[in-house]
C-alpha cells in the first residue's frame, strides 16, 4: 500500500447557499465512503502565492490548488480509481494524483 496525494485544482463556486450545501454533502459522503482509505483529510484552500528564482506571485500559477487529502491505495491504478468518485470532477474540477515518496 502507498499513500497518494490528491492535488485538487478548480471547481465552480456554489451560486447558492442551497447549492453550496448539496456539494458539501457529496463530499462528505464521498469521503465517509473511503473508510481506512482517507488516510488525512486535507482542506480547502484560499489563496496562494507561488515562490520561485525570479521573486514571488500572488496567484498561486495558472492552475492553482484549491485543495488536497491523501488515500492509501495499492498503486496508482487504484488510486486513480478512487479520484474518480471525487464530487469536484462533476463540478467543473479535476484531481491530481501523485505517489507520495518516502525519503
Amino acid at each position: 500500500m502507498a499513500k497518494f496525494m490528491f492535488a485538487f485544482h478548480g471547481g465552480k463556486m456554489p451560486e447558492d447557499k442551497a447549492e453550496g450545501e448539496r456539494i458539501m454533502a457529496k463530499w462528505a459522503t464521498w469521503m465517509q465512503g473511503l473508510g481506512a482509505a482517507l488516510a488525512d483529510p486535507g482542506s480547502i484552500l484560499g489563496r496562494s502565492s507561488t515562490v520561485s528564482a525570479e521573486g514571488v506571485t500572488d496567484d498561486g500559477g495558472p492552475d492553482p490548488i484549491s485543495g488536497y487529502m491523501v488515500v492509501v491505495a495499492d498503486d496508482q491504478d487504484a488510486a486513480i480509481e478512487i479520484a474518480k468518485g471525487c464530487p469536484i470532477i462533476e463540478n467543473e474540477g479535476r484531481v491530481e494524483v501523485a505517489v507520495l515518496v518516502d525519503m
